[in-house]
């Protein structure tokens, strides 16, 4: 589906009305629309381009680089007409003309003077002030006081950019058609409905471009290797984008027919293990699905893309090498099936000692995560993207609060991951309310409900003292003077961000008699903390005399091929826990091993690198050893 930008300004009017003009130069006569609300202008404008280009696909798109609004003086001489005689006014009138300027990739200058409705081009920057002033006398020669009132400059006028996408009517409408195995496991990601549940790749078009190029340079099996949440399949939804806008193209814009036609043909499908087996009771049943599904995505020229590679190792029998990639395998290696995977990096390892010769079939694309100043871009180009549908804005700040916010006290987090998607729901959330801006106070607000932690935790200029936190733990526990200070410590240091960022916020042993205030003291704590948002139990209780079993450790993390233990459940929902575990002494010598572990690096890794993060909770232990006097 080709893909347009074009660049636009828009002003509003004497009349408080709002224009929303192009500058482009595809275009003879520069399209426009007028509304009395911004964004309804360049709504307006958006939909004449899309049903302009539908109609007239061979129009090409902007090729504008480094647009920039800029403003110049010129002397403009008012003339009056009478009686068929003319009369020039006696003083020249400073007039304000807001420019456009820009270069076209490997060629000269522009400027667009949009007021004025004219372009043109120029090759000395140092000359375009007078350029202008030169086009505007010759466009407003001849003008009376009245008709000069027309194009007085706006009170505010602002660039911004219209992004269209046109349908290719020659695509089929229903690509999973004639193949029903595919159709019932499967999504095309060449599908518009597929593709909207990913947001786009903002600032890694050029890795999705090299992406695309390993996809259509020879038939090779891709790993995209990289932390939980960086991205990896919005990466390859985006090169999927790109393939299909190169793909409608004709053959003279990519300059090969040949790869013209093998993008044309290449499809993607995006399943995971547990699709592929979903309804399957008898022995026979997922292989036979799998064997179709071979079958169809060999004659539609397509690639099976997978959301995690290890679930596909694991899933449909009781060993990895009873699995569904092993299944796969020989397909693989004969190159009947091509196939994308994702991993993290622990389950990458996990894969190479399980199944080392289906590793060897894959190439590895690691996909890194964004620093601050690219995240704090894609932010702003989400919010972008926002305004343009729906109005809503995002005050200035707002976007580096979000961003630090996750860096401050959920750092285990990849960027894009819950960061985009929390900045989804906080705009979501004021288009709701019916608000027009979405502020850095509802930014807090939004975390305080989703983490449950209380707002002047989360605000440098709300100080919190040592003796007020002791205070109000010592109105709920009494004669735990000891206890209640440990626990105001760790209040004070995560506060004032002096935790370790690589263990959990804290880790506590309360040693005495039943009835002396240990549960007590873990509930207030949780209260304090993890209660101030959405209501959801916040205390994890484990009694650990359930874990003196041989298998006790096992169970602490889940069945292999099973679900996950109740702990890890609940902390992946949850992270910002506080996690009681009563009576530890009770616990086998194999469940210490796990939890020095976990004490250490404030997560749980299975055998298999599945990582469940720890690094938000407060783990609190309690024994009744040397209560007794």
């Amino acid at each position: 589906m080709p893909l347009h930008r074009f660049p636009i300004v828009v002003w509003q009017d004497a009349q408080n009305f709002f224009t929303a003009l192009t500058v482009d130069s595809v275009f003879d006569d520069a399209p426009a629309a007028t509304a009395p609300t911004a964004n309804r202008a360049c709504d307006e404008l958006k939909d004449y381009l899309a049903w302009l280009y539908q109609r007239e696909p061979w129009r090409g798109s902007s090729n504008l680089v480094d647009v920039e609004l800029r403003e110049f003086i010129a002397a403009v001489r008012p003339e009056y007409q009478s009686d068929g005689r003319v009369y020039a006014g006696n003083e020249p009138f400073p007039l304000r003309v807001p420019c456009v300027t820009a270069h076209h990739a490997g060629g000269p200058h522009f400027a667009a003077l949009p007021t004025l409705g004219f372009h043109f081009y120029y090759h000395d920057a140092s000359a375009l002030a007078e350029l202008v002033g030169e086009y505007a006398q010759q466009q407003l020669k001849g003008s009376s006081p009245r008709e000069l009132a027309r194009v007085l400059p706006p009170g505010r006028i602002t660039l911004d950019e219209i992004v269209i996408r046109v349908k290719d009517r020659s695509r089929r409408l229903k690509p999973d058609a004639d193949l029903p195995g595919l159709g019932a496991v499967a999504e095309p990601l060449d599908d518009r409905a597929a593709r909207r549940r990913f947001a786009r790749a903002w600032l890694r078009e050029s890795e999705a471009a090299a992406l695309a190029r390993q996809l259509t340079a020879s038939r090779v099996n891709l790993l995209l290797v990289g932390p939980t949440g960086v991205g990896k399949t919005m990466l390859l939804a985006e090169a999927a984008r790109q393939l299909d806008r190169n793909a409608s193209q004709p053959a003279a814009a990519t300059g090969d027919a040949g790869d013209e036609r093998d993008n044309e043909r290449l499809t993607f499908w995006l399943s995971s293990a547990g699709r592929l087996i979903a309804g399957m009771q008898y022995l026979g049943q997922w292989e036979a699905r799998c064997q179709q599904i071979v079958e169809e995505l060999s004659g539609a020229s397509g690639v099976l893309c997978v959301e995690n590679l290890l679930d596909l190792a694991l899933a449909g029998g009781d060993a990895p090498g009873d699995g569904i990639a092993m299944f796969f395998l020989p397909y693989l290696e004969r190159g009947e099936l091509r196939l994308v995977g994702e991993a993290t990096a622990g389950e990458l390892t996990a894969l190479r000692r399980l199944l080392p010769g289906l590793i060897d079939l894959f190439q590895i694309v690691s996909v890194e995560p964004l620093d601050r100043p690219r995240a704090l871009a894609v932010l702003d180009r989400q919010a972008v993207a926002r305004r343009q549908q729906s109005g809503v804005t995002v005050a200035d700040g707002a976007a580096a609060v979000v961003y630090d916010l996750f860096r401050r006290f959920a750092p285990y987090e990849t960027f894009p991951g819950q960061t985009v998607r929390f900045f989804d729901d906080l705009l979501d959330q004021t288009q709701r309310k019916h608000r027009p801006q979405a502020s850095a106070a509802d930014a807090i607000a939004a975390f305080v409900r989703r983490t449950g932690l209380p707002e002047p935790l989360l605000r440098d200029d709300l100080p919190l003292a040592f003796d007020d936190v002791l205070s109000g733990f010592r109105r709920e526990i009494v004669g735990q003077d000891a206890a209640c200070r440990a626990a105001a410590q760790l209040v004070v240091a995560f506060k004032a961000g002096l935790n370790d960022p690589h263990r959990p916020l804290g880790v506590l042993l309360f040693s005495g008699p039943t009835g002396v205030g240990k549960t007590q003291l873990a509930k207030t704590l949780c209260r304090y903390l993890f209660e101030h948002g959405e209501k959801q139990d916040r205390l994890v209780r484990l009694d650990m005399s359930e874990y003196g079993g041989f298998d006790a450790a096992q169970r602490l993390l889940g069945r292999p091929n099973g679900p996950p233990s109740e702990l890890v459940k609940r902390v992946r929902q949850q992270p910002f826990v506080v996690v009681l575990l009563d009576e530890i002494e009770k616990a086998s010598p194999e469940v210490f091993d796990v939890l020095l572990g976990l004490f250490d690096e404030g997560r749980l890794t299975d055998a298999y690198g599945r990582t469940t993060n720890f690094r938000s909770t407060i783990i609190i232990m309690t024994s009744n050893l040397g209560g007794e006097s």
